[in-house]
């Protein structure tokens, strides 16, 4: 195309068309004036359309020449953008119109002048380069810190005896059936440990190092009696004799068994470092004591028994027999007899005129939800008495207290005055340092008297956090509930805390529980409340 009297011209990266007017020229629009530069090379410049439209206009009316720059080159732009955390970088490409685009070098350079030194994604951003054109393009990652694995502990066990309580929000155990007694072999695979594994450090784009935690390691617990490590696998706990694998915190333990027939007066008394099982009765007067647990297939007839762990008796409890265990106890029935856990008492049928203390809870009729009852004698739970049946029209007053600890409330009295003497302690170092700073310090006591000081401030920390448990478990005692499913009959004297209430009526369905107020109340299955006192 020739446009008579209109040259190109290019300065600077600025295109300038010149224009030198020429009689009898044919008129000169804007798509002729865009057609010209495209044909003299200069399409991929950026075009300035006003300038262009003005050109072919005063080409038409001016009379003398004149210059205008209608285009220019622009090379392409690059942008390295970074995340505030300095974990991602990301690259932005404007195109090159007509100028110079940005090559890879070019792009790598603005990378590293923005700071960026680790974790370039040079695929990405080779790219990137090769299309000409991105936005906010992720051309770095930084690497994030990996805190190491804590030391893991897997039993390897089917069945195993778990002894440490699992309390739910409410602090409630939940009840289960225990079932047969585990037993493995000498030899038999207890538990494995895997141990903690370091952490691996990270680093931003910027090159800066991120710290990474290593895992607490730490090993099988170094008392547990019937275990052993492996001789071949410094990881493998294994059983050095045969009995019940009680799991503890990092390790399991294996109990010697005793099994016996029948204790009675043939037998005499049993006293065994193990688990007891008894395959037939405890009979009036013999006493069984175990440091695990006592499983008795049939009835307990006046016997004494006495576990450091469960108490479990497949059939019932009668004739002032004696329980006392430090974990759970569960029996078929019980009539006339004491028992005592430390977590759990469970009875399938009736309670008929006993002495319950469990400090969690009671469950009774657990095999006989409408017929299951307590009739008579005294029971104590901190937290639950559930029962289909409380109380009968038939017998005499049925004693029930819930909500105390007394346990507990002992064990808090006593940190209370451990406390006293502790902060008593720390007050009189601090005062001895004090003393020492103001008249000098001949001896060279002063660092002595402030370690100890700091000793004393440790210690009395750590009971005022114990003091924070233990008024928290003191707490759920305000939450301490009576359930029947269903009904009350008779007399029965209900005691929450240290307030009686004394029910000499009927009641259906529902629960007792004290509310905000410290008032006693009654609620129905539709939930409708009675204020009893």
């Amino acid at each position: 195309m020739n446009l008579p009297g209109i040259t190109l011209n290019e300065t600077g990266g600025t295109v300038l068309l010149l224009s030198q007017p020429v009689p009898d020229c044919p008129p000169i629009d804007s798509d002729s004036l865009r057609a010209l530069l495209i044909q003299e090379g200069f399409g991929d410049c950026l075009l300035d359309q006003a300038a262009i439209a003005e050109a072919a206009s005063r080409c038409n009316l001016q009379q003398g020449p004149f210059g205008l720059a209608v285009a220019r080159r622009i090379d392409a732009t690059v942008t390295v953008d970074i995340e505030r955390d300095d974990m991602t970088a990301t690259l932005t490409l404007t195109a090159a119109q007509g100028g110079k685009p940005a090559s890879f070098g070019d792009a790598l350079a603005a990378i590293a002048q923005a700071g960026v030194a680790f974790g370039i994604d040079e695929a990405a951003v080779a790219q990137a380069c090769q299309a000409g054109v991105c936005s906010a393009l992720v051309v770095a990652r930084g690497q994030v810190a990996q805190n190491g694995q804590d030391a893991v502990f897997d039993v390897l066990l089917a069945d195993t005896v778990d002894r440490a309580p699992k309390l739910n929000e409410q602090g409630l155990i939940d009840y289960r059936e225990h079932g047969d007694i585990a037993v493995v072999a000498a030899g038999t695979a207890l538990m494995r440990r895997t141990p903690a594994t370091p952490g691996v450090p990270g680093k931003t784009v910027k090159g800066r190092l991120l710290a990474a935690r290593d895992g607490h390691d730490t090993g099988f617990e170094s008392k547990l009696d019937g275990a052993k490590i492996s001789g071949d696998d410094a990881n493998l706990l294994v059983a050095a004799v045969s009995g019940q694998p009680i799991r503890v915190t990092a390790g399991v333990m294996v109990e010697p068994i005793l099994r016996v027939q029948e204790v009675n007066m043939a037998t005499g008394n049993i006293h065994f470092d193990g688990t007891v099982h008894i395959a037939g009765e405890v009979t009036q007067g013999m006493k069984v004591q175990a440091s695990g647990d006592i499983v008795v297939d049939g009835m307990v007839e006046g016997g004494q028994l006495d576990a450091g762990g469960d108490i479990q008796v497949a059939g019932g409890l009668i004739a002032n027999a004696n329980l006392h265990a430090g974990g759970a106890v569960t029996a078929r029935f019980a009539e006339a007899v004491q028992i005592t856990a430390g977590t759990l008492i469970a009875i399938g049928d009736m309670v008929i005129d006993c002495d319950l203390h469990s400090l969690n809870q009671i469950v009774i009729g657990v095999n006989s939800p409408q017929r299951g009852r307590l009739v008579g004698g005294s029971t104590a739970a901190a937290l639950l008495l559930r029962v289909p049946l409380l109380g009968s029209n038939k017998g005499g007053t049925t004693q029930v207290v819930v909500g105390t600890n007394p346990e507990l409330e002992a064990r808090y009295a006593a940190l209370l005055e451990r406390i006293e003497s502790e902060k008593a302690v720390e007050a009189n170092l601090d005062k001895l340092v004090k003393q020492l700073k103001a008249i000098g310090d001949p001896k060279h006591m002063l660092d002595r008297v402030k370690a100890s000081r700091q000793h004393a401030v440790q210690v009395w920390g750590a009971s005022l956090t114990e003091k924070q448990t233990l008024e928290h478990e003191l707490e759920l005692a305000l939450t301490a509930r009576v359930e029947v499913s269903v009904g009350v009959e008779g007399a029965v004297d209900l005691m929450f805390g240290h307030k009686p209430v004394h029910l000499r009526r009927e009641f259906e369905v529902g629960s007792f529980s004290m509310n905000e107020q410290m008032q006693v109340l009654f609620v129905d299955l539709e939930g409708n409340q009675l204020v009893l006192g």
